[in-house]
């Protein structure tokens, strides 16, 4: 007689572990772009971190003795345009937009991604909209107005006006990587995409002259140890620690990292950078929060289909 085998649960401790990781190491990403881009050009630094983790985490999943898929050129082009939409204007104009704007408006801008994906879901065969998403994406988007508007909390600059063409082209990305060609392996995807987004990143510091502004001895220690943390702590731990998550607990829950990040990079640039959190900052902030709550509330009941992991985990590869 056959038996059942079962799977060990998880000891609370290392939830609570990995929970704290995707909490503090993707909420703290914000603050390490700014200080790395203190004294490192932004296209140009983003695109090393991206091509520098890629080409670790590619080496890892391909390395002697393990199981290696075919890689197609199709899956490539998939690759370059997930990278496209999710590092190049995803992450770089997040980086390029932290030299104008503070860390904590940058990062509630952002969790503005799931109200985009809900609205543009059903252009990629996802459900229609439920009221509880109507609702959410209405209140995020007045939150977004908010912050935006002349007189808020934002600068007026027009470079604040670029931001959100981030959490816009990042939720259209994911949505086309649900049924791009890509890898099985979800850690081979990823590796692709970093790989690809890191060289268009690097590409357009180029072509923006950013190399004759970089120079490597002015580079100062905390930008290179923010770099150092981008790379490593940030894309391959907090990676990992979403991955580990996405097995051990239910995707909403896991997905609760897309209204905590904010508050850590809130938190953390008004105590070490000094950024000002005034009460527009509070109402808006709380706002798309609450919004993000709603449109997770929806797609828990929705029963949505199941996304590859690495679409949600590299969002704070951030």
């Amino acid at each position: 007689m056959s038996r059942s085998v079962s799977i060990p649960r998880p000891s609370p401790a290392a939830v609570v572990i990995a929970f704290a990781a995707v909490y503090l190491v993707w909420g703290s990403t914000y603050l390490t772009i700014r200080i790395s881009i203190e004294s490192m050009p932004p296209f140009l630094m983003a695109g090393a971190r991206f091509m520098l983790a890629g080409a670790l985490l590619y080496a890892f999943v391909r390395r002697p003795g393990t199981a290696r898929e075919h890689i197609t050129a199709r899956q490539w082009r998939s690759a370059l345009i997930i990278g496209a939409c999710l590092l190049l204007v995803g992450n770089g104009v997040v980086t390029w937009g932290e030299q104008y704007v503070g860390t904590g408006l940058v990062a509630l801008i952002v969790a503005t991604v799931p109200l985009w994906m809900a609205v543009f879901a059903p252009l990629f065969g996802g459900s229609r909209m439920r009221w509880t998403a109507a609702l959410g994406i209405a209140i995020g988007l007045a939150g977004v107005g908010l912050l935006l508007r002349p007189g808020g909390a934002a600068p007026t600059e027009w470079q604040t006006y670029v931001i959100p063409a981030s959490p816009l082209l990042w939720a259209l990305g994911s949505l086309y990587a649900q049924h791009a060609p890509m890898p099985r392996q979800a850690l081979t995807a990823t590796a692709m995409e970093m790989l690809a987004g890191g060289a268009l990143l690097f590409i357009v510091g180029l072509a923006s002259g950013e190399l004759g502004r970089l120079h490597l001895s002015a580079i100062t220690p905390a930008s290179w140890w923010a770099f150092g943390y981008l790379v490593l702590i940030g894309a391959l731990v907090g990676y990992s620690a979403y991955i580990w998550l996405l097995h051990h607990v239910s995707s909403t829950a896991a997905s609760t990292y897309a209204y905590v990040n904010p508050l850590v990079a809130v938190i953390l640039g008004a105590i070490i950078l000094g950024e000002p959190v005034g009460w527009f900052t509070i109402v808006a902030g709380g706002m798309i929060i609450v919004a993000v709550a709603f449109i997770l509330l929806s797609r828990r009941r929705a029963r949505p289909p199941v996304l590859r992991p690495v679409e949600g985990a590299v969002r704070d590869v951030a």
